[in-house]
Order: C-alpha cells, then structure tokens, then sequence
C-alpha cells in the first residue's frame, strides 16, 4: 500500500492492472457483456472485454466517447448516483456505468455493455453471438459490485491493510471459486429456457461445467441398446487432452454401464474399484470420474443418459464442492431433459424451476409485488426461518422499507435478532412462470465470514510478523501515556530504534532471514523489563519503545540492556552476524507535546545518531529542530540533484605520492563533493550518509566511478600511461548484486585499462561478511582491476582474515598519524603494517600525512605510497590536471609503480 491518502485520511488502494485485467475478462467470459475500467483521474486502465475478439471490437467502436464521459462523471464525482443504466442509440444495447467504492470515495468505475436479441428492432445492433437478456444484464452488474465490494471490504484500515489481506487471501479464493460456480449454473440455468435442441443444449452445457471445474473431459452420453451403439449428446475435451469416448469399444461400455446402473459414481485417483475397470479407463488415459445417470421418468423410471466428468490429473481428487457442482449440474440437465418430454409445459417448467431452486445451496423464496404474498420457498429457506414464517415477520427482516414497488436489484447485509446470525441478501425483480411480477430473494449465511472479520479487526492492533503492537497502538498509547504523565507531573521516554545496515541482511542471507531478525530482534526487546509491554513495530526495520513514568528511574539502566542487545551477535544461517541499531531518545511530556510531535522528536535524534556513525544513542536537543530542518532541506536538494542527471556533484581528486621516487605523483583518489544549487557546499559527512539512508548512493557512486574511469583513461592518454585512479565502493554499492558486471560494464564503456582503477572497501564491510566479499573482490580481481582495504586499524580484522582477500594495496587510517611524531604506538603500528605488507606482497598507503615530519618518519618504515594535506588538498579535476597532468611530466618513465 502507498502513502496516497484518501479524503478520509486513510490509505489508498493500490490497483493491480493486470490481476483486474484477468478478473475484468474472465467476468465478460462468464457473463457475456463487454466491459472496461476506468480509474479515478478518468484514465482507462483495462482494456475492453467480451467474449468474442471481433464483437467486443465491434462493440468498442459502436460505444459513444460522450456517453461513457458522461456516465463515468456522474457515478465517480456525484454522492447521488453510484450505478447507472441508460440507453443507447442502438435499440438493443445498453450501457451502464458502475463506481467502486472504498469508504466514500470511488477508486473505480466499470463501464458496461449488454447487447440483447432484438432481430427485428429498428436501428438493433445485429449478428451478434454474445447477446443476453436484462436478467443477465442486471444481475451480472450485481455480480461485478459484489465481488469487489468483498475484495476491497476494509481495506482501508489505516496501516493495517497488510495483514488485513493477507488473511483474505483465502476468503477471496473461496469467494471466487464461489462466484464462478454460481456464475456457471446462474448461465447454465440459462438454457432451462431455451428453444435448442437437447444435443445443443448439452454441448453447451458440459463445455461450460467443464471449464468452471477445469478438467480433461465431459460427456452427455447416451447407450442405444437397440443398434448396440452409443450416441454422444454432448462433449468436451480440453486443447491437451486425447478423445476417450469418441475412441472405445461400445461393448465395452455396455459391460462397465452395469457396475454403474442408476447410481452416482465418483472415483478419485485413489478410489478402489474393480481392478479390471480401473485397468480399462487407465489405457483411456482417464485416472478420476464422475459419473450421474440421467432418467428417463416414463413409461417407467429408468437411465435414459450418463452425464460423465473425468480429469486425466494422475493425483486428482474430487473436492465436495466439485461434487455438489456436478450434481447441480445433472439436476440442471435432467430438469431440461425432463422439460423436452413434457413439452415445455407451465407445470413442468415450474416443477425444473422449483427443483433447482430446492438444490442450489443458498435459501431463497419469491413474492407477489402486488399482493405481498410468498410464492415460492425453497427447502433451505423453510429451515433456516421456520420462526419468521410462523410468527410472519419475514417483511420486518429482509424488506422492512416496503421496496416491493422497486424495479432495481439490490443487495444488502441483514441481522437476525431471533439466532444473531448474518446473511447476505439479494433482491431481484424479476417476472414469474406465469408472468406475475415477483421478487426474487437469495439469502447467504455469512455469519461465521463475519465473525472472522472482527477478529481480523481485533489482530489490526498487532504487528503481523513480530507480534509487537503496531503503529496504530503506539500512538494511541502514547497518547494516554502523556496524559497520565501530565496528570502525575511525570516523565516518561521514548525510545526510536532503526537496525543499522538492516539491507545487507536482507540482501546477503535472504529476506526469510531478515525476517528471523527482526522476530528475534523483538522477542528479546520485548523482555527487557520496563518496555516489555509498550515495545511497537513501525514498519520495516523501525521500533519504538515507550518507558512508563513508573519505570523512569530506572531509564538509563533500560537504554543499557537494550544497547548490550545489539552489540551481541545474531545467530542466523548458521553463523553469528552483527546488527547493530541507532536509537533516538526523547523525554515527555514538554509543553505542548503532541503523539506525532513527541515521535517526530525522537525520530529526528535518531537520525543523529545514524550521522554521527550509527550504532549509538541520540538525545534530543532543542538545537537540534534547526538540523532537522537543514535535514530536510537537503534530503529535498539530493532528490533534485540526483533527478537531475547528478550534475551538482563533483568528482575531486587529491594525489597519491611516491615519496620513495623523488615524491612523484602516480595517481590519485577520486572523492565526492555536492555543491548545492539551493544550500550551496555541503561536507561528504553530512550528505554521504543521508545518500545511504535514502537509498540514492548507488547512482552517486555509479556516477564518481564511471567519471572517475573516464578521466584517468584521458591521464593516461595524455603521457602518463600509469596514473591509477581510487575509487571508493560504498557498503550500499559492494552488496548489490550485480556489482561486478556494474564495474566490467564501467570499465568497457569508458576504455580505462582495468589495472589502472583501483577500488577501495573498508575493513569493516570486508570482514563482517566474509564469505560473500571474498567472492566478490575476486570476482572484480578477474576484470583485472584493484583492490585496496581501506581504513585499516579501524575494524576488527584478524590476519587470518586480511590474508584470504585478493587485495593489492592496505590504506593505513589517518587517525595513526596524527600523533605520528610523539606516539611510539603509531610508529610500531605502522612499521608491524609495512612488514604484513611485505609478507603479503602488498603495496602500503598511509593517509592523512600533514607535515614533513610525519613523511620524514615514514621514509624510514617501508612506506612508499602516501596521501594527505602536505601535498594536497583534494582538488578539482582541472585544478588537479594543471598541476598534475598537462604539466607534469615526470612519471612518465615510471612503470614499476604497479
């Protein structure tokens, strides 16, 4: 879900295009009609769906641009009218326009099409093969709201939406399934009507029962024990599936017809039946069947057709739900068999419909409009409201507005008083068997969907991952956290935690076992006494914990434990991995302190903590609202920038010397500077981390390095053939996952000779995942580049460790030379690294050299490579080039620098 809102101020509903593509053009297959989508701005975003490619053409052209504008503006942008049925200017088509609604405001609009059998209208629209009747019509409509107001019912919860989806998930495949079996016998009812003959009508049929239940093969068969043959009545068979009836022996099924008789016979995949029956339906290559005998009622009751469902899925077992279909199905064809005997009489027609309506799983009765009495109820309706009939309050339950005069279908969700159960309720006019105007009611028992959705709505409170209360419940109990303290003139605390670096365990072990993180990461902060009962999830890798006024003595005690937490290792996929975590911490209440000001405050000390260096604690200061503005400022400014093609930021590059060659310059390290537009210069501390946390260093780095590439080739080109370039790879950059072919793509596109780019990692990154850097830098190693470790003596490096990585240079961290002239430690340090080099064959760099004192002291330990402020300050690339490329010509005779 996004961060668009909605008047209401919740959170808006995300459209898939193509999963409603799917669900758009499987409804005009069931259906008949033709429809498209149209989303709120009044764009179409499905296109156009019928059944036939060449009609539903026909039919786009034929719908008037005016009309649809016209309808789409009075169902989205009116409070009056929400479905729409209007005439066109073809006597037989109608259009309508329907808003999908979440909450108050519609999301959608559906426009809809319907083209009826009208041959001798003036102006009729015709050859049409996709036609209906107004029932159709109507009821689809009611089908198409239905089925969408259950999708999108509550998805609007603010933050909650997730879980509240993810445990629909099966709801809306039930549902589905649900509508699309009633879609087909609501189509195959249809045919009760129809002026076909049998055969057709069977045909038609068995395609439509098969293709609901997705299987092989369906049959109408018919045994003639006169010629000794077998008549087929209706088929079909799937585009994969091979012919079965069409391929056997008749005798055949005479012998197997006997084991069937006049009985039903379901047989599953693993069903045990006569070994010789199942061996001879096997080489039919049919594994499960059904098989449903039609009778014949006179002279005497007997089989007369087998309408036969088989699957040839080898592990295909029939669910209760396909039987019930299938023998609705029967029930539908043995009604129309029994109608085509009897002539299609009133009566028999009454008696099919009256049979169907018995058998079709929800309960349903008919009134008279005029006289307001029931007509017709089936079986189930007569079980489920016994009591309402007796005691003659079916009006009070199911019409208590009196809208027997009504001409529209509606649909509505009553509660029984009586049992305290909820039923869905659809109301359709329609015209009786023997034409009296009559309302059709079908009722649903949803209580037990009713009482899953309150406790969905009751688990909206929690964290559907962690189990930690959510957003929602931190603010609300933050809330009465203040006010208590306010009424006790109290304190209490906040405390904002973000996981440090949380992506690269995503990334490096896979999302399940960040996911294993962050439960571990909750279950034990929600033990630390104090906040075990007031710890939240926020979102993604966000806590809070709330410490009560009642623990706030013992705060600095709970900010302990929680920091012993997170310097302890995560045991995950087998091993120990650092997650560390940046905490903002804020007092309440001050004046005037709200839920979101109290949060906002803690998240921007927080952020301070992520600036200074992560894995660390942040007040809050009041001086700090000003930095939190800047903050924001420059998170704007970066966005632009980087939209902007990157030309805000600028490639420096301060020179490497080799003081052992005359101090002779053999390259440099390109670094990234940001001269803003709108904040003028800003430090790489102050916007380099911001750039992690947003996410937009990758297209920073990528940039320095391919520019960085594209200059030294030119150094080269130029009269110093080995000038290398450094380039820094960012904790971000190094873990994603085409890093390597990022660099090879780089270093092709640009020409650089790879042993001229040198790329640095810091100790730190390279060591906290060792397994994965060590199959990375080999990876770059075989492009030919470079490879530095940057910052050594800052990490926690074992030797073991430094030995198994395919580095060519260890950059010594300036923090050793500071006091390079008076601390024995720091000379000893480096003079132990200039001896590790030499064991490993390695180049040695020392940055940070000032004065010539320290280089003085590092001419005698070994060190050759050099950086920092005594020769330069990182420069511009032209400032760097005048002084170090077109003028300066003395490293030209210099190979050995590799």
């Amino acid at each position: 879900m996004g961060e668009n809102k909605n008047s209401e101020g919740l959170y808006e509903i995300n459209i898939d295009r193509e999963w409603l593509q799917r669900i758009q053009d499987y409804f005009a297959d069931i259906s008949g009609l033709f429809l498209f989508a149209i989303d709120k701005k009044g764009k179409q975003i499905t296109d156009i769906s019928g059944r036939d490619i060449r009609e539903t053409a026909r039919v786009a052209d034929l719908i008037s641009k005016k009309q649809v504008e016209d309808l789409f503006k009075r169902v989205m942008f009116t409070k009056l009218e929400e479905q729409i049925v209007e005439n066109t200017e073809y006597s037989n088509m109608r259009l309508a326009s329907v808003a999908i609604k979440v909450g108050s405001d519609a999301i959608l609009c559906f426009i809809i099409a319907a083209v009826y059998y009208e041959p001798d209208g003036e102006n009729a629209i015709l050859n049409m093969k996709s036609v209906v009747d107004e029932r159709i019509f109507l009821g689809g409509i009611d089908y198409l709201r239905e089925i969408f107001d259950k999708i999108y019912m509550g998805s609007y919860t603010a933050l909650s939406a997730k879980a509240f989806y993810d445990r629909n998930n099966s709801e809306e495949s039930e549902l589905q399934e649900s509508l699309n079996r009633s879609n087909s016998l609501n189509e195959i009812v249809q045919f009760l009507d129809s002026e076909d003959s049998y055969e057709s009508i069977c045909d038609n049929i068995v395609g439509i029962a098969a293709k609901t239940a997705k299987i092989s093969h369906a049959y109408v068969i018919q045994p003639n024990t006169h010629t000794n043959t077998i008549d087929i009545l209706g088929k079909f068979r799937s585009e994969s599936a091979d012919p079965v009836v069409e391929k056997v022996n008749p005798a055949d099924i005479f012998k197997y017809a006997a084991i069937v008789a006049d009985k039903p016979l379901v047989v599953s995949s693993r069903t045990e039946i006569d070994y010789d029956f199942r061996l001879w339906v096997g080489t039919l290559g049919i594994i499960a069947f059904v098989v449903l005998p039609i009778f014949r009622a006179r002279p005497q009751r007997a089989v007369s057709n087998y309408l036969v469902f088989a699957d040839n899925d080898p592990s295909k077992v029939w669910t209760r739900e396909d039987i019930k279909f299938f023998g609705e199905v029967a029930k539908v064809i043995q009604s129309i068999f029994d109608r085509h005997l009897h002539k299609r009489s009133i009566a028999a027609s009454y008696n099919s419909l009256t049979f169907v309506l018995n058998n079709v799983g929800s309960a349903v009765y008919v009134k008279d409009i005029k006289t307001g009495r029931i007509l017709f109820k089936n079986r189930i309706f007569e079980s489920m409201f016994s009591r309402e009939i007796e005691n003659g309050t079916l009006d009070e339950l199911f019409d208590p507005s009196g809208q027997g005069e009504g001409n529209d279908p509606s649909y509505f969700e009553v509660r029984a008083k009586t049992n305290r159960h909820w039923y869905d309720v659809n109301r359709t006019p329609m015209d009786w068997v023997d034409g009296r105007k009559v309302i059709l009611f079908s009722i649903f028992d949803i209580t037990d969907k009713k009482i899953y959705q309150q406790k969905i709505e009751q688990q909206a409170n929690n964290d559907y991952l962690t189990g930690l209360f959510n957003r929602m419940s931190c603010e609300r109990d933050l809330s009465a956290h203040i006010t208590k303290c306010r009424k006790e003139n109290a304190k209490g605390c906040l405390l904002y935690l973000d996981l440090d670096d949380f992506k690269h365990i995503n990334d490096g072990l896979g999302h399940q076992y960040g996911d294993v993180l962050l439960k571990t990461i909750s279950n034990k902060l929600n033990k630390i006494e104090g906040i075990k009962d007031s710890c939240y999830r926020m979102g993604g890798d966000e806590f809070i914990a709330i410490i009560p006024c009642e623990y706030y003595s013992e705060k600095d005690q709970i900010l302990e434990a929680v920091r012993v937490m997170f310097n302890t290792p995560w045991f995950l996929k087998g091993g120990d991995y650092y997650c560390t975590s940046s905490i903002g911490v804020v007092d309440f209440p001050e004046e005037n302190d709200t839920v979101q000001e109290v949060i906002r405050k803690a998240d921007i000390a927080m952020y301070e903590s992520k600036r200074s260096g992560k894995n660390r604690t942040s007040y809050y200061k009041d001086e700090e609202e000003n930095a939190a503005s800047h903050r924001l400022d420059m998170e704007k400014s970066m966005r632009d920038a980087t939209s902007d093609a990157i030309k805000e930021f600028e490639v420096y590059y301060q020179p490497i010397i080799d003081i052992a060659k005359n101090n002779i310059c053999t390259g440099a390290e390109a670094l990234l500077r940001w001269n803003s537009t709108a904040l003028g210069f800003i430090a790489p501390g102050d916007f380099i981390p911001l750039a992690e946390y947003l996410g937009l260093i990758n297209p920073i780095g990528n940039h320095v390095l391919k520019q960085a590439c594209i200059d030294c080739r030119r150094w080269n080109e130029s009269g110093h053939p080995y000038y290398k370039v450094n380039v820094n790879l960012s904790v971000v950059q190094l873990l994603q996952n085409d890093i390597v072919e990022l660099v090879e793509k780089t270093v092709k596109e640009t020409g650089i000779n790879p042993r001229n780019l040198t790329l640095e990692v810091t100790e730190s990154l390279a060591i906290n995942d060792l397994e994965r850097m060590k199959k990375i830098l080999h990876s770059i190693k075989a492009l030919g580049c470079r490879i530095a470790l940057d910052d050594f003596g800052t990490g926690y490096s074992s030797l073991n460790h430094i030995r198994e990585l395919p580095i060519d240079v260890i950059k010594v961290d300036q923090t050793f030379v500071t006091d390079l002239a008076t601390d024995p430690y720091a000379q000893s340090f480096i003079r132990m690294v200039g001896e590790l080099a030499d064991a490993l064959k390695v180049k040695i760099c020392v940055e940070g050299i000032e004065t010539e004192e320290q280089k003085e002291i590092l001419s005698d330990m070994n060190v050759r490579m050099i950086q920092g402020f005594y020769f330069d300050k990182p420069m511009r690339k032209s400032d760097f080039e005048d002084k170090y490329v077109y003028n300066y010509l003395d490293a030209m005779d210099h190979p050995d620098m590799d």
